[in-house]
């Protein structure tokens, strides 16, 4: 493996370990200093956006580039709002609406849906480690977010059928497409700019949007001292450090490698779970934990395979 692939997997799973941490931050943050989604949003956002921004004109960057340039503007906007920023609050809408486990496994569902874009670009069927691999993930997944409980999904705004609400799988469904926009979207511009800059507008854009949106100026809630540290800890580690390392990831090893690599979200909020949060750790946990990891090996040997055949390619034609 090459140290292109080789960084590109260490970012994109870094990238997706940060998430696992803000998320069980977040859960804490909901559960305990009875913080609103409605006003969290915003207020992440738009701090992570100041705070890339400053950090890309400190480095001399000339952050106003993107918007000079009509294409470029609009790939920013469909990348930045339409992706990243809606992402995050479709995730935690869903959330609302019935469970985490729900939120996780519709927004994991994204894979499926760039595989089959990346299949139709390349007017090819899906081959079969692809197919096995996001089975792998899917089922992992599952695993670690129920603990095997099934019944865990069902959310408190279910109906009475006892199932997951339509609101909830309407949210829940969107917030996977969104994922697909933000990882094949900024193919212009995730060549041209730094990854800082660009996820700093992204951020900076959902502040503003969702800000007026919902009104938070509205809000009376004061968040204590440790509600301070875990807005901290969410901006920081969920936004300022996550995405852009992602991000850097995907631009290296391809959106279609890289959203898996990003299935370690759901192992670090597990793990992170069951040491500071004292959640069980069950044979579930375990399958799933096997599930994942069978998952990253597969893909790991498709791309060797991958890069083999290309390096047979270049060989053959300098010949």
């Amino acid at each position: 493996m090459d140290n292109r692939n080789l960084q590109g997997i260490l970012l994109t799973t870094l990238g997706g370990i940060c998430w696992g941490i803000s998320g069980s931050i977040g859960q804490y943050l909901f559960s305990v200093e009875g913080m609103d989604a409605h006003w969290l949003v915003p207020i992440r956002l738009g701090c992570a956006g100041i705070i890339l921004l400053l950090y890309s004109l400190l480095r001399g960057q000339s952050i106003l580039s993107p918007w000079k340039n009509r294409q470029e503007a609009v790939e920013l906007v469909v990348y930045g709002l339409l992706g990243v920023s809606f992402c995050q609050y479709l995730y935690f809408r869903t959330i609302q609406l019935s469970t985490a486990g729900v939120a996780t496994i519709l927004q994991d569902l994204s894979p499926i849906f760039i595989l089959c874009i990346t299949c139709y670009v390349q007017r090819r069927g899906p081959k079969f480690l692809e197919i096995l691999s996001i089975l792998l993930a899917l089922v992992g997944v599952s695993l670690i977010t129920t603990h095997g409980d099934w019944m865990s999904l069902i959310g408190n705004d279910s109906g009475s059928s006892g199932g997951v609400s339509m609101a909830a799988l309407v949210t829940g469904i969107l917030s996977a497409f969104t994922v697909v926009i933000y990882n094949l979207a900024p193919v212009r511009i995730m060549r041209k700019y730094s990854i800082f800059m660009l996820q700093g507008w992204a951020f900076l854009m959902g502040g503003v949007f969702f800000s007026i949106a919902f009104h938070i100026w509205t809000y009376r809630y004061v968040p204590g001292f440790f509600g301070f540290l875990g807005i901290i800890g969410v901006v920081l580690i969920g936004n300022v450090l996550a995405f852009p390392l992602y991000m850097s990831g995907v631009r290296l090893i391809g959106a279609d490698r890289g959203i898996l690599y990003g299935f370690s979200e759901p192992i670090s909020a597990a793990l992170i779970g069951t040491l500071c949060l004292h959640t069980p750790f069950t044979l579930y946990d375990g399958i799933g934990f096997l599930c994942v990891f069978l998952m990253l090996a597969l893909i790991s040997v498709n791309g060797q395979r991958e890069e083999k055949r290309k390096a047979e390619e270049r060989y053959g034609k300098e010949k």
